[in-house]
């Protein structure tokens, strides 16, 4: 099976079972402020093709023109039902979207904003050789990414200081890792995560 096959056929299945939260989850985000229900950022994907992601909307509207590309845990911009989508992972499943859009993988690299992408050296440009992810090994590993910023001053700051070199690092292990095997194995130890430290 390729891989390309196996994301169809798992972001459809995703897509169908989840369906009721996005209903709900939509509702909710209206209900809070009347803005719109999606974040569409801009990001880099596979040869340094850009995109619109897909993520359920967590701050107030108009956001990232008051703040910076990170988040932490307690930024005053989450809104409240934002900060409960942020804590079980619910923002990031509109990103099957993009699955089937050809966007993203359900396993790869998490995509970044173009002013991280500018910085890369040449090495790290490896990463874009690939589809970005939903899910990878840093997903995992900073998977509290909210709680690792937790009071910075300047949280995008301590992004860079504190996480990004280990992302990417760990992207680049998936860029040489990669195989059918490593994504079933990335998924089972992601929903694993997501059940073990959001319960």
């Amino acid at each position: 099976m390729t891989k390309r096959l196996f994301d169809l056929i798992l972001s459809f299945i995703g897509l169908a079972i989840l369906s009721p939260f996005f209903v709900i989850i939509s509702y909710l985000i209206w209900k809070e402020d009347h803005g719109p229900i999606f974040y569409r950022g801009e990001r880099v994907g596979k040869s340094e093709d850009g995109f619109k992601i897909f993520k359920f909307r967590t701050m107030v509207v108009n956001a990232d023109k008051i703040g910076g590309p990170s988040t932490s845990e307690d930024d005053p911009r989450l809104t409240k039902i934002g900060k409960f989508i942020r804590n079980y992972k619910f923002d990031e499943i509109p990103q099957l979207l993009n699955v089937l859009m050809g966007d993203m993988s359900i396993v790869g690299p998490r995509p970044e904003v173009p002013s991280e992408v500018e910085t890369y050296s040449y090495e790290e440009k490896r990463i874009l050789s690939v589809r970005p992810g939903i899910t990878d090994y840093a997903s995992l590993e900073y998977h509290n990414e909210g709680e690792i910023l937790k009071g910075a001053k300047d949280p995008h700051k301590a992004y860079r200081e504190k996480i990004r070199p280990g992302k990417l690092k760990l992207a680049l292990k998936y860029v040489d890792e990669r195989s059918l095997m490593t994504d079933i194995d990335l998924i089972y130890r992601t929903l694993k995560t997501l059940v073990v430290t959001r319960t």
